[in-house]
C-alpha cells in the first residue's frame, strides 16, 4: 500500500530566526535532522514525501534540503511534493487576515494546505525532530494494516527530556491501547529521581505525543470542515492556532478512536541552543554503533 510522509516545515523560519540558514548539520557528514527522518521513512516503506513550507523560505529550503532530497529520492521511486502554508489561506475570514494575523494558523491548517498532494494513508511529523527508526516502522505497519484508522506514535517521556531546561509535552492517557486524552504539561524538567513539572512529580514512563500522527485520507474532510468553524469560534483570532492535538481531543469526545502505538526510540530535538552538542553526540554514537552509515542514504 502507498504511504505518504507529511513533514511540517512551515514554522522553521520563525523558530530559527529567518529562512532555514540556521538549520546546520548534526553529524560530521553534513546531514540535517530531517535527513534521518526521510531515510527512516523510506526504509520503512513510505513512497511519497510532502514538504509543507512557506513561499518566503522556499528558496532557502530548496537550497539547503529540498533539491538534494529530490535527487536522492528520484532513483528510489519516492515522489517529492511541496505544499505551502500561508496566513492568507483562510476561507471565509471576515476581513484582511494579514492585518490581523501575525503567526501561522497551526499544524492542522498546515496539513489541510497539503490536501491536494495526499492520496494515501499518511503520517505527519515535525521537520526538526528526530523520531527514530522504530517509530517509522510502527507507523508504516499501522498505515498498511489499518488504513482507515487513526494512530499516534507514543514516546516514553524519559526518552524525550532535555538536559538543559524545561520542556512542554503532551502526556497521553491510554486505555487498552486507545488514546483517552492528551494533557499539555509545561516546564517538565529532569530531577535526580525522575522528572517534575513546577515542583510536582511526573511519571517518566508516561507516553507522550511528539506530534507523530497516522491518518486515513478521510481526515482531510475533518480538517476542511473544522478549520472554517475554528475561524468562526476562536476566542483570540489573532493568536489561537488550529492544532492537531486539539483536533484529536475534539474527535475523541465525538467517539473517534485513536490507537497509541508505543516506541522505545529516543526523540532528539534542539529545544535549547545548548542541546545541539548533545544531539550531535547522539548522532555520532548512532553512526559508531552501526545504526546508520556515514553515507546515510547508501543502504536504501
Amino acid at each position: 500500500m502507498n504511504k505518504t510522509l507529511v513533514i511540517l516545515a512551515a514554522g522553521i523560519g520563525s523558530r530559527f530566526g529567518g529562512g532555514v540558514k540556521q538549520l546546520t548539520p548534526v553529524d560530521d557528514h553534513g546531514h540535517l535532522i530531517i535527513d534521518y527522518s526521510i531515510h527512516d521513512a523510506i526504509a520503512a516503506g513510505f513512497d511519497k514525501i510532502v514538504f509543507i513550507i512557506r513561499h518566503d523560505i522556499e528558496a532557502d529550503f530548496r537550497a539547503v534540503i529540498g533539491d538534494r532530497i529530490e535527487k536522492l529520492c528520484k532513483p528510489l521511486g519516492v515522489e517529492i511534493a511541496y505544499a505551502y502554508q500561508e496566513i492568507t489561506d483562510a476561507p471565509d475570514f471576515p476581513g484582511k487576515v494579514e492585518l490581523i494575523r501575525q503567526k501561522p494558523w497551526g499544524t492542522g491548517h498546515a496539513v489541510l494546505c497539503a490536501a491536494e498532494h495526499i492520496d494515501s494513508p499518511y503520517a505527519v511529523i515535525n521537520a526538526d525532530d528526530y523520531y527514530g527508526k522504530n517509530g517509522f516502522s510502527i507507523a508504516s505497519r499501522f498505515l498498511s494494516s489499518r488504513p482507515e484508522n487513526y494512530g499516534l506514535i507514543g514516546y516514553i517521556l524519559k526518552n524525550t527530556l532535555s538536559d538543559n531546561g524545561g520542556v512542554t509535552r503532551g502526556i497521553c492517557s491510554v486505555d487498552q491501547g486507545r488514546l483517552v486524552g492528551i494533557t499539555e504539561t509545561k516546564n517538565i524538567v529532569k530531577t535526580a529521581g525522575g522528572a517534575e513539572a513546577d515542583g510536582k512529580p511526573v511519571d517518566i514512563e508516561s507516553l507522550v505525543s511528539m506530534n507523530f500522527w497516522c491518518y486515513p485520507t478521510e481526515f482531510l474532510d475533518v480538517l476542511s470542515t473544522g478549520f472554517p468553524e475554528f475561524i468562526k469560534t476562536a476566542p483570540n483570532i489573532e493568536k489561537d492556532e488550529y492544532l492537531l492535538p486539539i483536533i484529536a481531543d475534539g474527535m475523541l469526545k465525538r467517539g473517534t478512536e485513536f490507537s497509541v502505538l508505543p516506541t522505545n526510540d529516543h526523540w532528539f530535538g534542539v529545544t535549547y541552543k545548548e542541546d545541539k552538542p548533545t544531539v550531535e553526540a547522539a548522532f555520532r554514537k548512532l553512526i559508531e554503533d552501526g545504526e546508520y552509515k556515514a553515507d546515510l542514504y547508501s543502504d536504501l
